[in-house]
This record gives C-alpha cells, sequence and structure tokens, in this order.
C-alpha cells in the first residue's frame, strides 16, 4: 500500500495547498484548480473502446460470474485444476493472483509467502522457482485428497490452460508494478488473444499506470475496498492511538482520490469494489462514467441472486457450487 499513502499524502497536501492559498489569495484558488485539473486531463491515459471492454466483462451480454483464484473453495487457488474446475462449473471468468519467485519467474500465487497454502514455509523472496515447484499447492484445502501431484503453476502455464476454455482472465496483480507490467506484455504480445480475454486489475494504482504505460489497448481495472489502509478485513483497526485516526484520514483521501480522478486518470475500464459498499445508486455511479462495476467476495445464495437479478453485477466468488465463507 505505499503507493496509497503516498497519494493519500499527496492529495493531502493539495487540500492544504488550496486552504492556505484561498484565505491569503482568494483569486488564485480558481486558478489552482483550473491549472491541476488541466494538469490531470493532459496526462491521463484513454480508456479501451467500450465494445473492446465488454467483450472482456460481458461476453455473453449478460453479468459475469468470475472464479476467485479459480473458485479457491472448489478446488486449491491458483493452479491448473483450479481453472479447470472453473471451466466444468460454468465460470464465465477466473480471477488469478500473480506473484514472483526471488529468480524472477512469475507464478500464480496470492501471498507473499507459501506457508497459507503450501506444504512449505518462507517469503517467495527467498525461493527460486525451482524450490517452489516442488511444494504442494492442495496440502491444506479441504479436498487435498481430491488433487495430488498439482504443481504451482507459471503465469505462462495458467494462460495456456485458460485459453482451452471459453473463460476470460482477471490478472490480479497485488505488486511489483513495473515486473508485473513487464511480464504481462509480454504474454500479450505472446498471446494476442488476451486482449480480448482479459483485464489486469489491481489495488495498486502504480501497478494500472505501470499497465497503460506498457500497453494501452490492455483492458484494466483498479480494486478497491473502503478503509483498506486503517482497517483489517474483519474490522479490525490496525493501527493504535494517532496513527490509526491518520491512516483513518489517509483512508477517506485515498477513497475519494479513486472515485474522483483516479479512475480517469489512469483510463479503467472497470472497478472492482467489496460487495459491502455496492447499491442500486453505486451501480448508477459508475455507469454514468462508462465504468463497470464488480463485486467481490460473494459466496452466498442470496447474494447472488441480489448480484445477479437486482443489480445486474458482474461478481467475483469463491465457489461455483456451494455457499462458503470468505477465506
Amino acid at each position: 500500500m505505499d503507493l496509497a499513502v503516498v497519494t493519500g499524502f499527496f492529495v493531502l497536501m493539495v487540500i492544504i495547498v488550496v486552504v492556505v492559498t484561498s484565505v491569503l489569495h482568494p483569486v488564485y484558488v480558481p486558478v489552482f484548480v483550473l491549472v491541476l485539473f488541466a494538469t490531470l486531463h493532459a496526462f491521463r491515459y484513454q480508456p479501451v473502446p467500450p465494445e473492446v471492454a465488454q467483450k472482456v466483462l460481458r461476453p455473453n451480454g449478460s453479468y459475469s460470474v468470475i472464479a476467485h483464484r479459480g473458485a479457491g473453495y472448489d478446488a486449491p487457488e491458483n493452479t491448473l485444476a483450479a481453472i479447470r474446475k472453473a471451466a466444468e462449473n460454468n465460470a464465465t471468468g477466473v480471477e488469478l493472483d500473480i506473484e514472483f519467485t526471488s529468480d524472477g519467474i512469475p507464478i500464480l500465487m496470492h501471498d507473499r509467502t507459501v506457508d497459507r497454502t503450501t506444504d512449505g514455509t518462507g517469503s517467495l523472496d527467498h525461493l527460486t522457482f525451482e524450490e517452489v515447484r516442488k511444494l504442494n499447492p492442495a496440502a491444506k484445502h479441504r479436498l487435498h485428497k481430491s488433487f495430488l501431484g498439482e504443481k504451482i503453476p507459471t503465469l505462462k502455464e495458467a494462460i495456456s490452460e485458460i485459453l482451452k476454455t471459453n473463460m476470460t482472465i482477471y490478472f490480479d496483480v497485488k505488486g511489483h508494478a513495473v515486473q508485473a507490467s513487464a511480464a504481462l506484455k509480454g504474454m500479450y504480445k505472446e498471446y494476442p488473444e488476451l486482449y480480448n480475454r482479459s483485464i489486469v486489475c489491481s489495488f495498486e494504482p502504480l501497478v494500472i499506470f505501470k499497465m497503460r504505460q506498457a500497453d494501452q489497448n490492455v483492458v484494466t481495472a483498479l480494486t478497491h475496498r473502503p478503509w483498506s489502509l486503517s482497517y483489517h478485513g474483519n474490522g479490525k483497526p490496525k493501527y493504535d492511538g494517532y496513527k490509526q485516526y491518520l491512516y483513518m484520514l489517509l483512508d477517506i483521501i485515498l477513497d475519494w482520490s479513486h472515485h474522483a480522478f483516479l479512475w480517469k486518470l489512469l483510463g479503467i475500464s472497470a472497478f472492482l469494489m467489496q460487495k459491502n459498499f455496492i447499491s442500486l445508486n453505486y451501480m448508477q455511479f459508475w455507469a454514468e462514467r462508462g465504468v463497470e462495476v464488480v463485486a467481490w467476495t460473494v459466496n452466498y445464495a442470496d447474494e447472488k441472486r441480489y448480484f445477479e437479478h437486482i443489480l445486474h453485477c458482474i461478481y467475483i466468488t469463491d465457489s461455483l457450487v456451494e455457499q462458503c465463507s470468505p477465506p
């Protein structure tokens, strides 16, 4: 979240400058604001054509159901087995997490460590691809006995597997903006069909900026959860004392930044939002800006009916066949 913090501080400084300027020299405020917005407009990226984005986001012309990490409840997450199982269960697409081994190989992995999902331990920063390949990604899955012999796949292996199906791909990039954009650019060059079948998304605006810089024909999306800097997903504060309040202020600024200008500056086609913050009004807000909303993570039957039939919203789920709690 380093970029998010930097963005927050930047916007906070801009607000302070505007306030101070308005007090000392009120006549300069309109000029300052106009210059700021003119700069943002001049340097923004244009989104890909809507018809291209729609091929990725709504290939069937209706809402799409995306298998989160390959539907990690139905099969070991981020594996080829999960991809096959998602296709078998009629997913519209799969969301996959990209990470890198210590020797720079792009693989499918959600965490920076292998502890949670495999029979190994340690950080990817200290594990080579050869070492990672020996681990069992199904070791701690509830159905591990049904997925013997599974290996952690490379990004290329995953793409090759998915292109055998009709599914689209959501490449979720947690960081490594320069490294990830370079790796993905290479994949788009090798597999041109990805332009009409995939989207690159991230919590980190810098990732999307570098991806648009590397290739402006790639469909992109920002991912967001309000209060992500100051609170864990379970609602527990991340910090104590004044630091918690500082990060809460940064969260407010970051949320405003996403909805006010980051989406336009980066030229995104979709906005991936945590399900609890999505309503009909929220859908309308983004529809007026030509941006699709994608909800995450929708796991219960009544929720799925709501997003499908009331909101007509694309959603990401951990299971295509059962109800389950988020991991």
